[in-house]
């Protein structure tokens, strides 16, 4: 889950050589979400009592960061953002070991033009898109299985430079483009995205595209894995065979709306995994994926949600997916809340393995990347912490 943390410890310095207005602050911020985790199915017919979860969190992942921002005087400000992921049961670094594994930026930013950032950040759709999904209020349970449209925030990206616009009467965009860095072969690792949102009111629509390309490997020589500017979304069983894919692209949408204290939400994602000559598979694996829930906001501290999502594989291998998941999350107070989230997953048909060949599919929910059999349980009681 990648929602931003609440901040509450700051530095603020006023002055600056030249310029007695300027002023700098940097804060300090952070959230802890561990729970007890149990898994029906987490390795085949076996079972799974632990403490946490391999996606370090399940309503936000664990992380800390240092954020900041100078006036430049004009309305222009510079910016940026280090922020690190960590497992809170053992103290390890997340995103592959990663000082700063979830975002490490700098830029400007101005009221009236916009933002342009520069470093490791988030994609386009997982800043307009995702905010109005039911991954923006329970996390990783209500994800899409496997992430393969990376619903739940699997992968950042790289050397990427992203223009975000201003908000025009409810209106948002945002543009990104990562550099390969491969000499001689600009599109080998690239990736792009570009998103727009629309919120007026009880109304929120957004919808995006995100493309990107794997190393490519030199001729007679076998791609074996992912080697791009995007981490990618390879969370477990239902995608991992499609791990030597020439590109991933995604088309995401989704929709919101609020009447009282209900809150309803749909969205749609098209997800394509493409072969070429370097792959271990031939044909593309295309994944389509439809999702609703509903909350409802039974008292000021709790939230109760409800969601269902439908993926469909057909390409490479033909599966199907049917995930139902529900959670209750009751704050204790403005940093603090202790929640439970569930889900059930019932997989049928084949999926890819690896080798070119395929498998039987294999249940495994959300972003968590547990091999199941063709169904799975899990259940979270959980407790996160802001600072």
């Amino acid at each position: 889950m990648n929602r931003l943390a609440l901040t509450s410890l700051s530095f603020v310095a006023l002055g600056a050589a030249g310029a007695a207005h300027a002023q700098t602050s940097v804060t300090l911020y952070g959230t802890i979400d561990t729970s007890i985790t149990y898994v029906n199915h987490a390795n085949g017919n076996k079972n799974l009592w632990a403490l946490g979860n391999s996606s370090y969190g399940n309503l936000s992942g664990s992380r800390w960061g240092l954020k900041g921002a100078e006036d430049l005087g004009g309305g222009l400000k510079a910016i940026f953002q280090l922020e690190s992921g960590f497992n809170p049961s053992t103290g390890a670094s997340a995103q592959g070991d990663r000082l700063f594994g979830r975002q490490a930026y700098v830029g400007l930013t101005a009221a009236q033009y916009g933002s342009l950032t520069l470093g490791r950040q988030y994609d386009p759709l997982i800043d307009l898109v995702q905010g109005i999904t039911e991954d923006n209020y329970f996390g990783s349970v209500f994800a899409t299985p496997g992430d393969v449209d990376n619903y739940d925030n699997s992968f950042r990206v790289n050397n990427a430079v992203k223009y975000t616009t201003p908000v025009w009467n409810g209106l948002q965009a945002a543009t990104m483009y990562s550099f390969g860095g491969i000499a001689g072969s600009t599109g080998s690792e690239q990736s792009y995205s570009a998103a727009v949102a629309y919120n007026n009111g009880p109304i929120s629509l957004a919808g995006g595209y995100f493309y990107a390309a794997n190393s490519q490997a030199g001729i007679g020589i076998r791609t074996t894995g992912w080697s791009s500017t995007s981490d990618g979304t390879f969370d477990g069983p239902i995608n991992s065979g499609y791990a030597s894919a020439h590109s991933l692209s995604i088309a995401r949408a989704a929709a919101q709306y609020s009447l009282g204290l209900f809150t309803f939400g749909l969205g749609y994602s098209n997800s394509q995994y493409a072969p070429d000559a370097s792959s271990v598979f031939r044909n593309t694996e295309k994944y389509n994926t439809g999702q609703g829930f509903v909350n409802y906001q039974l008292s000021p501290v709790l939230l109760l949600g409800l969601g269902y999502t439908y993926t469909h594989a057909n390409g490479d291998a033909s599966a199907n997916y049917h995930q139902v998941s529900i959670g209750a999350d009751y704050n204790l107070s403005k940093r603090t809340d202790v929640y439970m989230t569930a889900g059930w997953q019932h997989a049928s048909g084949e999926q890819g393995d690896g080798t070119g060949g395929s498998m039987p599919a294999e249940a495994s929910i959300g972003s968590y990347g547990y091999n199941g059999t063709a169904t799975q349980t899990m259940f979270n009681l959980g407790l996160r912490h802001k600072f």
